[in-house]
């Protein structure tokens, strides 16, 4: 009996020290409150607690990853897609993560996916999946806004899939077809502008110059006999009669002088 009365007090003694010295690690910190009335931030390492007139709340400083659950989101051009995200927040003022919101996390989490559809839903598609770095700063610029007085700063945010139903995805696809094919026409017709532009210099060339659609006129001949598989009938202009015997008799004057 008298073993028993002995350790008693000594259990006693063990609880009490184990409440009053706390070790904190390196990526704690200890919210200490004095009767109820906050007093002070602590740690990491050893410190003292006073049973029954000191609290203290556990923080942990390291940066948390959330995976945000998939959101519906109506797109601004009226598109409805499931939205997945992650983002990454950590805790820079203990005192304010513990005395400003009840849990920090939770409130994160539920802002973070409200922020989500907010601003998803102020753009069009194809904006979401061509410009999700300047969406991830948007959320995340707007995020970090707000978790501010509660002493949390969001590092970074990052969209993780944009999920489209069959249907839309088939409208898509057509969509980008047409669109290469609009870019295939724009580029023909482009091609046969520039063309046509080179054929008028090249006709108002030769229309100062007879002799050089006569030449022009032969050169063509001349490509098209290469062939020797076909047989080409052709007329023969009188003009190239004329042209002819004028360079003739141009060389004939030249050698008599």
């Amino acid at each position: 009996m008298d073993i028993i009365n002995f350790g008693l007090p000594i259990a006693v003694l063990i609880g009490i020290g184990l409440y009053t010295f706390r070790i904190l690690r390196e990526y704690e910190r200890g919210v200490i409150f004095f009767l109820g009335r906050f007093q002070s931030v602590k740690g990491p390492g050893l410190i003292i607690v006073i049973p029954g007139i000191q609290q203290i709340v556990k923080v942990d400083m390291r940066t948390i990853v959330y995976d945000v659950p998939t959101q519906d989101v109506i797109s601004k051009d009226n598109v409805s897609v499931k939205v997945s995200a992650v983002i990454y927040f950590r805790v820079l003022y203990a005192d304010k993560a513990i005395i400003q919101v009840e849990d920090f996390f939770e409130a994160t989490n539920q802002l973070a996916q409200t922020t989500l559809r907010s601003i998803l839903g102020q753009h069009e598609l194809d904006e979401m999946l061509a410009q999700r770095d300047k969406l991830n700063a948007g959320i995340q610029e707007l995020l970090d806004e707000q978790t501010g007085s509660w002493g949390i700063k969001v590092i970074n945010v990052e969209i993780k899939h944009i999920d489209i139903n069959e249907s839309m995805i088939r409208a898509i696809a057509r969509q980008a077809e047409a669109e290469r094919e609009r870019r295939a026409k724009v580029i023909h017709a482009t091609g046969e502008l520039e063309a046509s532009e080179k054929l008028l210099e090249a006709a108002t060339v030769l229309a100062k110059q007879p002799q050089a659609i006569q030449l022009r006129y032969m050169q063509t001949l001349t490509e098209v006999a290469g062939d020797k598989s076909s047989v080409i009938v052709f007329p023969l202009p009188i003009d190239l009669l004329e042209g002819l015997r004028f360079m003739s008799s141009g060389k004939s004057d030249e050698s008599s002088t």
